[in-house]
């Protein structure tokens, strides 16, 4: 049967990725300009630069992923587990690479990797694979739930090693996401949801810094100038952008004043900028993206790909709301960038690998609904 390309892709999902990337862009063009102009010998293009062409590199890796059948992935899970294992392991030698006492990259020379961020993608291929091949015995915790989980405590364990409290918390919230779906019974999850909360309290409050970043949310005006600095800017932001914002670039705590600016906190200069109808356009591209793929796996014409467009759908999603969480001031700043609009390359490209793959899984099960019209057509 032949079927055109144009009923297979989906064009929806597409267009919301070319938007919220292209502004994305612009805006940490925007954020960036002026410590590009300062920390790179006036080369205040120098963020934009290394963005566009992180742009270009995940462009060619979203349709490559998109084109490549999902099934395959289902062949290739043992070299996807023990890759993790090794690439997170080479981040505690000495070929990692610390910045702000964090040791979270791999340095290859001519960039920086940040294996965690691959990781996340791997994880959920992994569990898609198993759990979907469990379907018939998943109400049994020892047997149908726990193996896989045996993996994810190995990362978790790695990941909080560089320390990265906010992505290795991120896998283990996906992993029980998705534990869900397969089917698991209720109080095997509230099981699982306890003890996964008691390990990283008890992880966080083995430090000081990491107790203070987690409370200092709460009230960040009890320690203005410390652990509640960079909220508190976030606050004068988006207080300075209003509705309709102060204009494009006429950001002033981009000079400066807020950290991470043109990174974790690129929606608080979105904010100012552009006021909350900015933010609302931001909000609606990412709904869009992860609404899409919550009805791709809903779709799907396998257990494995339904679970694997969910756990991509859950991890943005979780993304979205940690990030956002934290430059309002809800959640505790973690560190995770928001998809597609903070400056950094591994996250970039994975989260474009992510999509690619939502993408073909939308095409095989249009192909696959086609092609079983035909045959019910040909029977009548």
């Amino acid at each position: 049967m032949a079927s055109s390309t144009k009923k297979e892709t989906d064009w929806i999902l597409i267009a919301a990725v070319i938007l919220l990337a292209s502004f994305g862009l612009i805006m940490i063009y925007s954020a960036s300009y002026v410590i590009g102009f300062d920390r790179h010998n006036g080369d205040y293009l120098y963020f934009f630069k290394k963005q566009l062409q992180w742009i270009v590199i995940s462009s060619v890796f979203f349709i490559f992923f998109m084109m490549f059948p999902y099934r395959l992935y289902q062949k290739l899970v043992f070299p996807i587990v023990l890759v993790s294992f090794i690439s997170l392991g080479l981040v505690l030698t000495p070929l990692g690479y610390e910045v702000k006492g964090a040791t979270r990259w791999i340095n290859l020379g001519f960039t920086n990797l940040q294996p965690s961020e691959f990781v996340k993608l791997w994880m959920i291929i992994y569990l898609a694979h198993v759990y979907s091949r469990k379907q018939t015995y998943i109400n049994q915790f020892v047997r149908g739930v726990l193996p896989p989980l045996i993996i994810i405590v190995g990362i978790f364990a790695l990941i909080m090693a560089q320390p990265d409290l906010g992505t290795a918390s991120l896998i283990l919230a996906v992993a029980g996401l998705m534990v869900f779906c397969s089917g698991a019974k209720m109080f095997h999850l509230i099981s699982l949801a306890s003890i996964s909360g008691f390990v990283v309290w008890t992880y966080a409050k083995s430090e000081v810094y990491r107790m203070n970043r987690i409370t200092g949310f709460m009230d960040p005006f009890a320690d203005e100038t410390g652990t509640g600095y960079q909220l508190i800017q976030s606050y004068i932001a988006m207080a300075h952008g209003g509705v309709s914002g102060a204009g494009f670039g006429q950001s002033v705590q981009k000079l400066f004043y807020l950290p991470e600016a043109h990174t974790d906190f690129i929606l608080s200069i979105v904010a100012e900028e552009l006021g909350m109808l900015g933010v609302l356009f931001v909000f609606l591209c990412l709904g869009t993206i992860v609404f899409r793929g919550i009805v791709i796996g809903t779709r799907a014409s396998t257990p494995f790909g339904s679970l694997l467009a969910f756990g991509i759908s859950f991890q943005i999603a979780l993304q979205i709301c940690l990030n956002v969480g934290a430059m309002s001031g809800v959640l505790p700043i973690t560190g995770i960038p928001l998809p597609f609009m903070s400056y950094g390359g591994s996250s970039l490209m994975i989260t474009a690998i992510s999509l690619g793959i939502l993408a073909n899984i939308a095409r095989s099960s249009r192909k696959k609904t086609e092609e079983n019209s035909v045959e019910l057509t040909k029977v009548s």
